[in-house]
C-alpha cells in the first residue's frame, strides 16, 4: 500500500463572533415546540477539563501524525468507487446509489464488542475539504457495546480513515481527571462519576462533527462532549506511555495506558441542555435527546442534532440547528458556564427510527434504520416555511442495512456549494461499511 506524506498546515482562522450573554428563557409548555427547549450551556467547571488535558505529561501528536500511521485495512476490498466494498451490507433486492465506500478489516467488521455510530469528514472540518497536503480523512465513532461484560468499559474510539486507500487507525477518547495530585484519564462513559450507575455504561457517541480544531460528540441525555485535535497524545512516543496493557486505561504505577491503543484524545469541554427533561420521546420531554449530529455549510454554518425515537413511541423525535459561531469566541470554544447557546430552528420529524439527520439549502436529509436484515431509507424533506413545525417528506431512496449518522460532503466550491453526497455507516456486525450516497431528490 502506498502511503502519502502529509504536511501539517494551519487551519483557516475561524472569524466567529459570540452573541452577548442572554438570560435563561421561560420554559415552554410541555406540548409546544419551542426553541427555548434547545438551549445549551457550557459545562459548569469552565476550563478544568482543558487544563487537565494540557497538564498530561505525554508527547502530543497531530492529525497528520495519525494519518501517516494508519495500521488497519480490509484485506479483501478496502475501498471502492460506485460499489459496495462490503456486499453483505446491502439488503437483497435493494439498490443503493453508492458514490464511494470504505470497509473495515475482518475483525472490526465482525466484532460485537464495538459498534460504529457517528460519521464526519474533512468536508465538515473545513470548507475547502483539505487536510495537510490534500488528504481528505473520514472519521467514524464506535462505542463499547459490551458495557462492562469483560470487566472493562472502553468507552468510545474514533477511526481516522483514508478514503482513497481504505487504511485507518483507531484513537481512544478519554476523560481527563486528577486523582491524588496525578493528572489521569478514564474512558468515556455516560457518567464520569464512579458513584453513578451510569459509570458502567459507555457513551453511545451516536453522532460526531469535526469542525476546525474541534470534534463534537453527541452525548445522548445532555448535548455534546467536545474534543480538540490539537490535543491528541501519543502513548507509543511517550517515555511514560505504553501501547501494551489492553486491559488498562489511564495512569498505573508511573505509566499511562490506553487499552492498547497508541493515541488518546482527551475531552476538553461540553455543552449541556438547559430545558427540563421528561420521559423520552413523549410530549412532556422538553429537552431533546442528542442521538446524532451533523453540519450544515449552506449559508451560515450550523451544528445540527436530532433524537432517535422508535416506531410505536409517542413521538417521532425532533431535530434542531444552532449557528455554530455561537459556540466560539475568537476561534476558541466558549467555556463560560454563564453563557447560553441558542438554536434558531427546530422541527418534529415526519418518520420514526431516524439515526442521522443533516441539512442543505433548507432541505433535511434523514437516515432511517429498519432492523438487522432490511434496507434502510434516506428521506428528503421539503423546505420548511418557518423555523419550527413538522418536516414533510418529499422523496426517499434505499440505504444499506443499519444506516447510522449522516455527514454531508458538498460539491462545488466553499463559497458556492452544491448538494454533493451524504456519508453514513452501517452498524451491524458483518454488514459494516462506510460510504457516501448520491441523493435522488
Amino acid at each position: 500500500m502506498t502511503r502519502h506524506r502529509l504536511v501539517s498546515v494551519p487551519l483557516a482562522v475561524l472569524s466567529l463572533v459570540v452573541p452577548a450573554l442572554v438570560a435563561l428563557p421561560i420554559p415552554a409548555a410541555a406540548d409546544a415546540l419551542s426553541l427555548s427547549n434547545f438551549q445549551l450551556r457550557p459545562n459548569a467547571y469552565g476550563t478544568a477539563l482543558r487544563d487537565r488535558a494540557d497538564a498530561l505529561p505525554l508527547v502530543k501528536a497531530t492529525v497528520t501524525d495519525v494519518m501517516n500511521d494508519l495500521n488497519r485495512q480490509d484485506d479483501d476490498d478496502p475501498a471502492g468507487l460506485g460499489e459496495a466494498c462490503e456486499p453483505a451490507s446491502v439488503a437483497g433486492g435493494s439498490t443503493v446509489a453508492i458514490a464511494q465506500s470504505v470497509c473495515f478489516n475482518d475483525g472490526d467488521n465482525a466484532t460485537s464488542e464495538w459498534y460504529p455510530q457517528g460519521v464526519t469528514t474533512v468536508a465538515d472540518m473545513q470548507a475547502d475539504q483539505q487536510w495537510g497536503d490534500g488528504h481528505q480523512p473520514v472519521l467514524v465513532s464506535w462505542y463499547d457495546h459490551d458495557n462492562n461484560a469483560d470487566g472493562m468499559v472502553k468507552g468510545v474510539r474514533i477511526s481516522f480513515m483514508n478514503r482513497e486507500t481504505g487504511a485507518y487507525r483507531h484513537v481512544l477518547l478519554v476523560y481527563p481527571r486528577e486523582v491524588s495530585g496525578i493528572i489521569d484519564y478514564d474512558s468515556i462513559r455516560v457518567s464520569q462519576d464512579p458513584t453513578s450507575g451510569d459509570y458502567t455504561t459507555a457513551l453511545h457517541a451516536g453522532g460526531i462533527v469535526w469542525y476546525g480544531n474541534y470534534l463534537f460528540v453527541a452525548d445522548t441525555a445532555r448535548g455534546f462532549r467536545v474534543f480538540d485535535v490539537r490535543r491528541i497524545f501519543d502513548l507509543g512516543a511517550s517515555e511514560n506511555g505504553t501501547t501494551d496493557g489492553p486491559h488498562l486505561v489511564g495512569y498505573h504505577q508511573g505509566t499511562y495506558y490506553g487499552y492498547g491503543y497508541r493515541y488518546v484524545m482527551p475531552q476538553i469541554g461540553s455543552w449541556t441542555r438547559t430545558a427540563d427533561t421528561g420521559a423520552k420521546c413523549t410530549e412532556s420531554d422538553q429537552s431533546p435527546n442528542f442521538s446524532h449530529t451533523s453540519l450544515d455549510r449552506s449559508g451560515t454554518d450550523h451544528l445540527l442534532a436530532g433524537e432517535y425515537c422508535a416506531g410505536g413511541e409517542a413521538t417521532n423525535g425532533r431535530v434542531a440547528a444552532w449557528p455554530i459561531a455561537g459556540a466560539f469566541s475568537g476561534g476558541e470554544l466558549v467555556m463560560d458556564p454563564n453563557y447560553r447557546w441558542n438554536a434558531d430552528a427546530a422541527y418534529r420529524l415526519p418518520v420514526s427510527n431516524v439515526q442521522g439527520a443533516t441539512r442543505f439549502d433548507g432541505r433535511w436529509y434523514l437516515s432511517q434504520s429498519n432492523g438487522v436484515d432490511n434496507a434502510g431509507t434516506l428521506y428528503t424533506t421539503a423546505r420548511p416555511a418557518s423555523t419550527t413545525g413538522t418536516l414533510q417528506v418529499a422523496g426517499s431512496q434505499s440505504l444499506s442495512i443499519g444506516p447510522e449518522d449522516l455527514s454531508h460532503w458538498p460539491n462545488g466550491t466553499a463559497t458556492s456549494p452544491t448538494r454533493g453526497t451524504f456519508w453514513t455507516v452501517g452498524e451491524h456486525p458483518g454488514k459494516r461499511m462506510v460510504y457516501s450516497v448520491i441523493p435522488a431528490t
